[in-house]
């Protein structure tokens, strides 16, 4: 009987529900500057006329959308443990707050902490901390079936499944069973008056819609309660049906209803980019246009994109877009991209990711504007990400989030990805991964900086001094990001001074001499200090950079004397953020483009002084020099355990090797000398230490924020 009852309320309500909405349908067609009263009407916010609203004590108030997408972890830990507590979430909304945010983006379940924070957080607040939640497709399922019908539409089922697990999470009325890689555990925390919008789905594979389009055609539209579809294709109705599941679940169990969005990104877009290069980048779309809400459905649809502004690739080549010249006078292909996109839609749209990694290393370039990805300092950061919000906000888009508010340690890039230990990523920071640091909170290593990097060496302990060379100390440290040098000399000063720091790591390959240096053990790396033309070597038989691009894949230049063990060269030590692309509009050939990642810039790395640059690799003040070198530059797959990378020839590929202890050495005045390198033991560790420290381009984004208020 319990069953029948609850049936028989859950439908009496849907009719009063009905009845409710139609009453109201005249109200929700107020011109959008004048708010409407909303109160019979059960949603927290409404997307409609290409604006977005909140509804608060029944009246409708147009907001514009601010804020940073979070992700699920912490370093130490893989997303899927969802480490993260109660008590950060508590301080991460009080920043967040605090930047003049208003809403925070979720990709999928977070666990228990989250929403008990947030509710906790909220309590009390006339215009409290809003997010948008995700629900996420399982990407294995997604790789293997390739058609969200195939196999009794089990990757379908699973995405609706999913929906109504989250729609009880945001409405604290489940508890979820323990599941390796899935958040878990009682969710009591009522939290869906603060969660204005779903954004279902990921950045989808073209190879997927593509294939799902194909295996599915001729697939009759979509037409439930609440959405249908209008010439849509099968990937479009296969979003329409787990669009319609997840709102009739919400609505029939809690009697609300709240905007709905697909995630979508510039690859499948519905714009043909003439001019792209990549044929996977602009070959098939996903058009939400075709998705309609039906007339019941009133808190409305919403378009979500992700853009950055340096891929894909058209961002740099497409005439209309790079040729555009914005309000203020200057080329922007991001404000001219983002005028065509949305000229595209009649529901409103929002930006749910835009961002700049503030990252030593650097895996794509946009060609106009320098708004690349990586290679970027915090001020840099912070005035990009600004200067997108303006271009988001200018062009009548409901929102901007930011990507993303804290590092992420677990990541990879694509020209860095083979050149590390996938299982070890989280528990080191990858200074040449920029995916890892598009944060505007960092994760800095050490429970308090082992090395400020200011010229003044003050913190050096005298324990950590591995040699001496004539009047010249030489000193090492580590932490979970870098490995740190300081000389000092003893006599005079180091300014203008050419150092010369061999490095070796591996017995594998090495060379005893550099130009007219010679060293007692064979050196992997030489850390040139030289003014501005400071840079780090590698020998070349050591060199990943050209043993993958030239010897490998031969997108280079093949050299047969850096294959051989037994050689005294030394390489520049490169990344690619390109390879061989050919423009079908221009009909020309662009060259496979990398750029010196090895060259060190001269800075001071202190993050409280004025003078604070973020991408400082050393600094000399009087008689001491500092230096740091992120791991990935000595070649370490996974500094935690000390495994570096083991002979790519005699092994045909990138494994690894573990040691204990490197050697180093320096040069001093003495001309026709022989550097003695001396032993250092490494550190290895469990668990990462590390600290948390707001950005500069948070205080910039910051200021930019309470200014849209």
């Amino acid at each position: 009987m319990k069953n029948v009852s609850g049936l028989f309320v859950r439908t009496v309500c849907l009719v009063l529900f009905s009845i409710v909405v139609a009453g109201c349908q005249g109200a929700g067609q107020q011109g959008s500057d004048q708010p409407s009263v909303s109160k019979t009407v059960p949603m927290p916010s409404v997307a409609k006329d290409k604006k977005f609203y909140i509804i608060k004590d029944g009246a409708e108030k147009a907001v514009f959308l601010k804020g940073v997408n979070m992700g699920a972890t912490k370093p130490g830990y893989f997303p899927g443990e969802l480490a993260i507590t109660k008590q950060e979430y508590l301080r991460w909304f009080q920043q967040i707050y605090d930047m003049g945010a208003n809403t925070i983006r979720v990709y999928t379940t977070q666990n228990p902490g989250f929403y008990d924070a947030l509710y906790e957080f909220n309590l009390g607040k006339q215009d409290p901390l809003y997010f948008m939640q995700g629900v996420w497709v399982n990407e294995d399922t997604m790789s293997s079936l390739m058609d969200p019908y195939a196999v009794d539409k089990k990757l379908l089922n699973d995405f609706i499944a999913d929906a109504k697990n989250i729609a009880d999470v945001i409405h604290g009325k489940i508890t979820l069973p323990p599941k390796p890689g899935f958040a878990s555990g009682a969710y009591t925390k009522d939290v869906s008056n603060y969660m204005i919008g779903w954004i279902m789905g990921i950045e989808w594979a073209p190879a997927f819609v593509a294939n799902t389009n194909t295996k599915n055609a001729g697939m009759s539209d979509f037409t439930g309660t609440y959405i249908k579809t209008v010439g849509a294709s099968p990937f479009e109705i296969f979003l329409a049906t787990a669009g319609e599941g997840l709102i009739a679940y919400e609505l029939e169990k809690y009697a609300v209803q709240r905007p709905l969005s697909f995630t979508n990104w510039v690859t499948t877009d519905t714009i043909t980019h003439t001019n792209e290069p990549l044929h996977d980048e602009d070959y098939v779309s996903v058009d939400t246009e075709k998705i309609k809400a039906t007339a019941v459905f009133k808190a409305g649809l919403f378009a979500s994109y992700h853009v950055y502004p340096y891929y894909p690739d058209m961002f740099s080549f497409q005439a209309e877009y790079v040729n555009y010249i914005d309000p203020a006078g200057k080329k922007n292909p991001y404000r001219a991209y983002l005028k065509d996109l949305i000229s595209r839609h009649t529901m409103p749209v929002m930006v749910a990711e835009f961002g700049i990694p503030a990252a030593r290393g650097k895996a794509h370039e946009n060609a106009v504007t320098g708004y690349n990805q990586g290679f970027t300092d915090e001020i840099t950061q912070g005035k990009q990400l600004v200067s997108m919000l303006d271009d988001i906000h200018q062009e009548g888009y409901i929102g901007g989030l930011i990507f993303s508010w804290q590092d992420e340690w677990f990541k990879r890039t694509w020209n860095t990805m083979n050149f590390d230990n996938p299982d070890m990523r989280p528990y080191w920071s990858n200074a040449q991964t920029c995916e890892q640091q598009f944060g505007l909170l960092a994760f800095d290593p050490g429970v308090a900086p082992i090395v400020i990097l200011d010229g003044q060496g003050s913190e050096w302990p005298q324990t950590s001094k591995i040699g001496t060379q004539g009047t010249r100390d030489l000193y090492m440290l580590t932490d979970e990001k870098y490995v740190y040098f300081m000389v000092r000399d003893t006599q005079q000063s180091l300014e203008g001074q050419r150092i010369i720091i061999p490095v070796n790591v591996t017995t594998a390959s090495g060379s005893s001499t550099y130009e007219t240096y010679r060293f007692d053990a064979p050196a992997d790396f030489i850390i040139n200090i030289n003014g501005a033309a400071s840079k780090m070597l590698v020998h070349s038989y050591y060199d990943s950079y050209y043993y993958l691009y030239g010897e490998k894949l031969g997108l280079i230049e093949k050299h047969p004397e850096y294959a051989v063990k037994d050689n005294s060269f030394f390489n520049s030590m490169m990344l690619p953020v390109s390879k061989s692309l050919y423009l079908p509009v221009d009909q020309r050939q662009i060259p496979f483009t990398a750029y010196e990642t090895g060259l060190l810039t001269n800075g001071i790395a202190d993050p409280v002084s004025s003078s604070y640059n973020s991408l400082a690799d050393w600094f000399v003040m009087g008689t001491t020099l500092e230096i740091r070198i992120p791991w990935q530059l000595l070649n370490f797959r996974a500094p935690s355990i000390g495994q570096i990378m083991d002979d790519f020839y005699t092994r045909s590929g990138f494994y690894s090797t573990q040691i204990t202890s490197i050697q180093a050495g320096v040069n001093s005045t003495l001309a026709g000398e022989t550097i003695a390198l001396k032993d250092f033991t490494l550190k290895k560790w469990d668990m990462p230490t590390y600290h948390e420290r707001l950005k500069q381009s948070y205080y910039t984004v910051k200021a930019k924020f309470l200014s849209l208020n």
